[in-house]
């Protein structure tokens, strides 16, 4: 089962609602936070200048970018393991990525299959991850800084998903950034989990109708199948 591929729904990259902005903001704008040019202060001064002209600016490279790059990559090894991963990826309140989240951003984007993320590779993702901002910005109505249960209905009808609300309930509880209340609504669903709450209904889903071959809105699964289609979801 592939993965969604790099690219937000097209509704929102080709022309974007009048209301974003052309840099996205906060972590995920052409200028990333505070937080990523800081991590070059857990090392000696020289030592991050010293590895970024050892391994050379590569052609084409946005320069700040490349810093950043450098700046996680702490076992100096020229690529990102998951964890370095986590370490260069924020959401809008400063909170880590989760690490499910990390590892599907991962497989999406480690295409030569190495285990880790190169350069080329974290510029690719960094520039999903921004066209994704701009996505969740847009149906964050209140600003909270993250997706309520109805925004996140909102988001899956534009990207064609009609859910019902029972599964509506049951992906905003399993991707709620905390344990539901029993006295009132889940927690909100913060960038991270968005994205992959998303990608998980659409990967599902193309999944569904591939198996659909008479596109009657059922399928027959054995067991092994079933298992495969559940395990192999982001």
């Amino acid at each position: 089962m592939s993965y969604y591929t790099p690219n937000p729904p097209s509704a929102y990259t080709s022309n974007p609602p009048n209301n974003y902005t052309s840099n996205p903001p906060g972590a995920y704008g052409s200028n990333p936070p505070n937080a990523y040019a800081s991590n070059l202060g857990r090392y000696p001064s020289s030592q991050p200048r010293q590895y970024i002209q050892q391994q050379g600016l590569p052609a084409g490279a946005d320069p700040q970018l490349w810093q950043w790059f450098c700046a996680v990559d702490t076992d100096r090894s020229g690529a990102l393991s998951v964890t370095e991963l986590q370490d260069a990826l924020v959401n809008g309140k400063w909170t880590k990525f989760d690490l499910d989240t990390v590892k599907m951003l991962m497989n999406i984007f480690d295409t030569d299959r190495s285990g880790t993320i190169g350069f080329n590779e974290f510029a690719g993702l960094w520039k999903y991850i921004a066209e994704w901002q701009r996505v969740f910005k847009h149906f964050d109505r209140d600003h909270s800084g993250s997706i309520d249960g109805r925004e996140l209905a909102e988001a899956l009808r534009n990207f064609g998903y009609n859910l019902s609300p029972p599964l509506l309930r049951a992906l905003e509880i399993r991707y709620a950034s905390g344990a539901p209340s029993a006295y009132g609504p889940p927690p909100g669903i913060t960038f991270d989990r968005f994205v992959r709450a998303c990608v998980t209904v659409k990967t599902l889903s193309e999944t569904f109708q591939r198996e659909d071959r008479d596109n009657d809105g059922w399928i027959q699964l054995n067991y092994e199948d079933f298992l495969k289609i559940s395990l192999s979801a982001p």
